[in-house]
């Protein structure tokens, strides 16, 4: 287990060093295209597609409302607001894109393609929180 959390830290400081220079990192950028995709959603619904629960959702969520790359919709009833993708997050990940794919590059060469297509294999058969394990 501790080489695995290893060479997941060492993937995730790549996409982090290529995104700096737009002021991401890496699962900010991750978040921000769970919610460009959804087009629309509540924060629960976010978490359970990006694999997080609560509170690490909602941590993950503060900087992104405070530098306006999302925003949340007001609605009638008041409960869910919507979070969705602002102008400024659009046009965020556009600029990001290629360093994300120059990070996909390099993580791609570390691992390998038995190692990428394992942890596809595995992250798309992973239980999402509101399902039983």
């Amino acid at each position: 287990m501790t080489r695995a959390r290893r060479i997941s830290r060492v993937i995730t400081k790549i996409y982090d060093q290529e995104l700096r220079n737009h002021g991401l990192n890496a699962s900010q950028f991750s978040m921000l295209i769970v919610i460009a995709k959804l087009r629309g959603a509540s924060r629960a619904e976010i978490g359970r597609a990006n694999f997080q629960d609560r509170t690490t959702l909602t941590r993950g969520l503060a900087p992104l409302l405070k530098e306006g790359w999302i925003e949340e919709l007001p609605t009638k009833g008041g409960r869910s607001r919507p979070v969705v993708i602002s102008a400024a997050g659009e046009k965020l990940l556009s600029e990001a894109t290629p360093a994300w794919r120059e990070a996909q590059h390099k993580a791609s060469r570390l691992v390998g393609k038995n190692g990428r297509k394992a942890i596809i294999d595995i992250a798309e058969n992973l239980p999402r929180e509101d399902e039983p394990a």
